[in-house]
């Protein structure tokens, strides 16, 4: 399930949200996003996604994947993260004592996210 929301979520509702009625889950990876103050020599005073403003130590991002053993749970919110840092279709700004500055994916995002594109090595 993905969801877009302004409120905030609870970690452990949507973790039992996940286990609900299962019982072939031997690991849940939870990955939780946050607001920091600085992003390298930039101090962050707020950041604002398509879908609302944020200030530091908001929650940004939830990814809980689940499995039956750990390895693949956490290749899932691997996976799942490098995605959404390059490839996801949303806006982020950073404003600060600075000025405000669009955040582009950087080049180890994107290294990152490629690894996981297996056709691409066969192509080449």
């Amino acid at each position: 399930m993905i969801r877009v929301q302004q409120e905030d979520f609870d970690i452990g509702a949507e973790i039992e949200r996940l286990k609900s009625g299962r019982s072939d889950i031997g690991a849940v990876v939870a990955f939780l996003g946050t607001v920091r103050d600085r992003a390298g020599d930039h101090a962050i005073d707020e950041m604002t996604l398509e879908h609302g403003t944020l200030r530091p130590s908001d929650n940004i991002v939830l990814v809980l994947t689940a499995s039956e053993h750990r390895q693949a749970a956490f290749a899932a919110a691997e996976f799942l993260m490098d995605y959404l840092k390059t490839r996801a279709p949303f806006w982020k700004r950073e404003s600060g004592p600075e000025g405000s500055r669009w955040v582009e994916a950087n080049a180890s995002d994107d290294a990152a996210s490629d690894r996981w594109d297996t056709g691409k090595d066969a192509a080449e």
